[in-house]
């Protein structure tokens, strides 16, 4: 395994923080570590680039414990959540900071500064000041400061969390895209459910200090593994009680009709988000959220009685 985290520990006066973690992560691989604000995610990600020394655990990479070696030392660059770049500095001089440590000559530095310019679209604002720069601007420059590091293993804390949704978006898609060209093993650390699922090949997700389930996007949707992973990830139903056991569907995997026959309901609320309708409905055991595509909605109304079904293949006992 390319990276391991081996019972990490870290504990503040009066909180665990992270709770002899183990994690494993495949070379090349973006894991994403998601989960709510305290969970540990951010404190995980520190203790990987050397910021924060671990009470207890290792940090292996190529078989190598690292968990001693200094952050400026260790073959890890970090994207922070603030991008930290320096606002005296322009541009080309911020991405090439790094790389005096690394005792280069200036041409080479150059060189391999503009390079990681051109892969992140900025190759004109090589020489424009920090403040001149746009939100997602700067968050290619902190980008393009880590990838010229050539780090073994790149980290980003919440890096799209200053951004607006539009520009969330993008820059989600030219960080994979980024990421995949560069085969780049990369821990991406956000609380943003969407992002994570859109942007991983495997997901940790993490609650208390502890992950919860590791698995590829589709698994840790279709396939929670506690009631925490089902109610996080995603929206979900809960239908049931203790007898059966508690079944979790989610809102696109019911079908509404007129048809009598299935689990009879009273329309409450509808809310119309582009692609889909949401239904609440009424039932015997609460409120149930149903997404009709709106190509099928037949526009059903407050106080309209309907019927819901759903397959047993799409159900999970939590």
């Amino acid at each position: 395994m390319y990276l391991q985290l081996k019972e990490l520990g870290k504990r503040y006066p009066n909180i665990t923080a992270v709770d002899n973690l183990h994690l494993e992560v495949n070379q090349g691989e973006l894991l994403s570590i998601l989960g709510p604000s305290g969970c540990g995610k951010t404190t995980t990600l520190r203790m990987v680039g050397g910021f924060i020394a671990p009470d207890h655990g290792k940090v292996i990479l190529e078989g190598n414990d690292i968990s001693s070696v200094p952050a400026n030392l260790r073959p890890t660059a970090t994207v922070f959540q603030s991008y930290a770049l320096f606002p005296h500095m322009n541009v080309i001089q911020n991405i090439c900071y790094g790389l005096k440590f690394k005792k280069l000559g200036k041409n080479e530095m150059l060189v391999q500064g503009e390079h990681m310019l051109e892969l992140v679209g900025l190759k004109p604002y090589k020489n424009k000041s920090i403040q001149q720069l746009s939100g997602g601007e700067q968050q290619r420059v902190a980008l393009a400061r880590a990838l010229v590091m050539n780090p073994k293993v790149l980290l980003l804390d919440e890096p799209l969390s200053n951004l607006d949704a539009k520009l969330r978006l993008q820059m989600r898609k030219e960080i994979r895209h980024l990421q995949t060209e560069l085969g780049i093993t990369t821990l991406y650390v956000t609380h943003d459910q969407e992002e994570a699922l859109s942007i991983s090949d495997r997901i940790a997700v993490m609650n208390n200090g502890r992950i919860e389930q590791v698995g590829t996007p589709n698994t840790v949707y279709n396939s929670p593994a506690s009631r925490f992973v089902a109610e996080f990830i995603g929206r979900i139903n809960f239908i049931g009680g203790e007898k059966q056991g508690l079944l979790a569907v989610r809102p696109e995997q019911i079908q509404i009709s007129d048809v009598s026959g299935s689990t009879p309901g009273t329309i409450t609320q509808k809310q119309f988000t582009g692609a889909y309708t949401t239904y609440l409905v009424r039932v015997s055991d609460g409120i149930v959220e149903v997404d009709v595509p709106s190509p099928e909605d037949k526009g059903w109304k407050p106080d309209d009685v309907v019927f819901l079904s759903f397959s047993g293949e799409n159900t999970l006992v939590i």
